[in-house]
């Protein structure tokens, strides 16, 4: 199952939907941020003129001097903002076959009609703080695609190809195929995702997990590109072709969360060409209602629907979503969350319930030792050399449980023993005329009751149980179980807390799920599961509490992740899972996934702040100006600063919320944030 070929249909709605206003906002700003740096420079002069003009006035009297220096501070800073309006308005107007103004058309309009009527300061007061709060919402654009230029920054570009003959050439990255053999020195950034074949070394994976604690990789371990290499020195093999590796997904994925916006951003510029168009249309009425009915005069009337245009304007409107949402995103980007859009972003803020994946999300991924019991007659001699037979026996096998009990038991006593697998049964070895056997439970015919009795204990528990015995009498049970997390107890509280109904969906036996999920407080359980039912138990979940998020990182979740409202893949987790998610955990911490939460609640609280605080500032200065107590300065300087105040407050993303950590039993964290 690849990504571009899932159909699923509220994502492709979405997708098609919001990808389609993206391209919009990037008409409507594409060529800002090339500009951006000239507008400061411009707008910083401008200041200076307004000042030098302020001291001049009081020594000059001539009103021709007057005019010109307002009309040359008009041009530079209005030339950049009237002709994108009129560039886009007609650019938008033939691609939509409808008229489709912007925002930047009323300022124009308004700008022309304080010149027609004399008020060549206020033109250039309007014009000079409208361009500075288009500034600033570029910046706050910009400050959200840091984050992916540090990326292709990061992106590795040379590459150590050793050939047949032993000899190495140096590379470009993109030449590199699967299978290729590559050199990597110490302190070089590692090019491209393969396996280790020779050598060991500490690696950097930061660029990656956003760990800063290098890991110890060495032969058949994975490595990632755009990862650092430490001292060592070691041989890789390619498995992956450049645009298919963790790193350039990564790049993929910050990538797409510039266009693709919340249904917020996507209705308020559905809305804001309309709003415009019945502001230009309603202007000329304005006029004639306050020459002919309200009797305010030729010049009188002409001046307040001046000052109307300005006033009803949705500039600060316009602002009140994209740059909050940007700065979201780049505020999770930078602590180990990417996310492909502001849409899922968003949408996460009203989720009714959160499904989790068990195996690698909730839990480890990999089996533990949990609990040892010896029977009541083993001596204390006895114990320490059935531990160490034990070990040397598991360290014939590779089982996965052979791993977890080698991991476990310190060894005290090196024994050499030839260990044999038979199948149904487990290992088998003989040691000085004794047979020492490592089975399941079934593999023993008689057993005490004792141990029987704490069998049934640990597997009540979820626990798988195993039993170390010497010719055909059990003198040790082994408990193993694949442990919870500790981030996945901080989760699961939080979203408790939240009223976020939790549960879990695995394929393992409903008493080792329930095991695990009554550790970790998870409101339900569903075990059995084959991979085909996961997406309609999430299907189940959507009708009974609306939103859905899912979280998983294996190829059996993806059909689960595409059906959810928000899919999250973890980012230790397969290929597949990263690619149909909507978003992605770096580090396989679910702590981070509270940090999100809690970030997509402020963003849309900013929001909805930013939407009430603009609406009501165009209100009360359209009734103003209608009791004629509305200079047109003043109507500037109200109306131009709630869109900096709007897109100022949505900057506040850009900072991290607070999180104060407290420890319980050393596993137990607790996360508030206020700003």
């Amino acid at each position: 199952m690849k990504k571009e070929k899932h159909n699923h249909d509220h994502h492709d709605h979405e997708h098609n939907n919001e990808h389609e206003e993206g391209h919009s906002h990037e008409d409507h700003h594409g060529h800002d941020h090339k500009h951006g740096k000239h507008t400061l420079i411009i707008s910083a002069v401008l200041f200076f003129v307004g000042v030098i003009l302020h001291i001049v006035s009081r020594f000059i009297t001539n009103d021709t001097i007057m005019m010109i220096l307002n009309l040359i501070a008009l041009v530079f800073a209005g030339t950049h903002v009237i002709f994108e309006g009129i560039e886009d308005t007609i650019s938008s107007t033939i691609r939509k076959k409808k008229f489709t103004p912007n925002v930047h058309i009323l300022m124009t309009l308004a700008a022309i009609g304080a010149v027609i009527i004399g008020d060549y300061k206020e033109a250039a007061l309007l014009i000079i703080i409208f361009a500075g709060a288009h500034y600033l919402e570029e910046y706050a654009e910009g400050k959200s695609k840091k984050e992916i230029k540090k990326l292709l920054k990061l992106n590795p570009t040379k590459a150590r190809r050793i050939l047949e003959d032993g000899s190495i050439e140096i590379i470009d990255v993109n030449e590199l195929k699967i299978g290729d053999k590559l050199k990597v020195l110490n302190g070089d950034q590692i090019p491209t995702d393969g396996i280790i074949i020779s050598g060991e070394s500490d690696i950097n994976e930061a660029s990656i997990t956003g760990e800063s604690i290098p890991r110890l990789k060495s032969i058949n371990d994975e490595v990632f590109g755009s990862t650092m290499n430490g001292n060592g020195t070691f041989e890789m093999q390619v498995t992956k072709d450049s645009e298919n590796t963790v790193f350039s997904k990564i790049v993929k994925l910050v990538g797409e969360a510039q266009t693709n916006i919340s249904k917020t951003a996507v209705l308020i510029k559905k809305i804001e060409p309309i709003y415009v168009t019945a502001v230009i249309l309603l202007t000329p009425f304005i006029y004639l209602f306050g020459r002919y009915i309200l009797n305010w005069g030729s010049v009188d009337s002409f001046y307040r629907t001046m000052v109307f245009l300005i006033v009803a304007s949705p500039c600060a409107l316009a602002a009140t979503d994209i740059p909050a949402t940007l700065s979201a995103i780049s505020n999770l980007a930078k602590n180990g969350v990417l996310f492909k859009g502001g849409s899922y972003l968003s949408n996460l803020s009203e989720i009714g319930a959160v499904a989790f994946d068990k195996t690698g999300t909730l839990t480890e991924g990999k089996p533990v030792v949990t609990d040892v019991y010896f029977a009541k007659e083993v001596n204390e001699l006895d114990k320490q050399k059935y531990l160490d037979i034990l070990v040397s026996m598991e360290s014939k096998s590779n089982h996965p449980l052979a791993t977890a009990i080698i991991n476990y038991f310190d060894v005290t006593k090196k024994i050499e023993v030839e260990a044999e697998n038979i199948i149904g049964v487990g290992l088998i070895a003989n040691y000085k005329d004794k047979q020492y056997k490592i089975g399941k439970p079934t593999s023993y015919k008689t057993i005490s009751k004792e141990l029987v009795n704490v069998t049934h204990e640990y597997s009540n528990e979820g626990k798988t149980v195993v039993y170390f015995g010497v010719n055909e009498e059990v003198v040790l049970l082994i408990a193993i179980q694949d442990i919870p997390k500790e981030s996945s107890k901080v989760a699961i509280d939080f979203l408790n807390k939240e009223n976020v109904r939790t549960v879990m969906i695995t394929g393992d036996a409903v008493k080792t799920g329930e095991a695990i999920g009554n550790k970790l407080g998870i409101n339900e359980v569903i075990g059995n599961v084959l991979p085909e039912d996961k997406a309609n138990i999430i299907k189940d979940l959507k009708t009974k509490y609306g939103v859905v998020a899912m979280l998983g990182d294996g190829v059996n979740d993806a059909p689960a992740l595409v059906t959810a409202d928000i899919g999250i893949a973890m980012g230790d987790g397969t290929d597949i899972a990263i690619d149909v998610a909507d978003g992605v955990l770096m580090k396989n911490d679910l702590t981070k996934f509270v940090y999100t939460y809690k970030t997509s609640k402020k963003l849309r609280r900013i929001v909805w702040e930013n939407i009430i605080f603009s609406m009501l500032v165009v209100l009360f200065l359209i009734t103003i100006n209608f009791f004629g107590k509305m200079e047109m300065p003043l109507a500037v300087l109200v109306h131009e600063g709630s869109t900096i105040v709007v897109i100022l407050n949505g900057l506040r993303l850009l900072k991290r919320i607070k999180v104060w950590l407290n420890t319980l039993k050393k596993r137990i964290f607790f996360f508030n944030s206020f700003f």
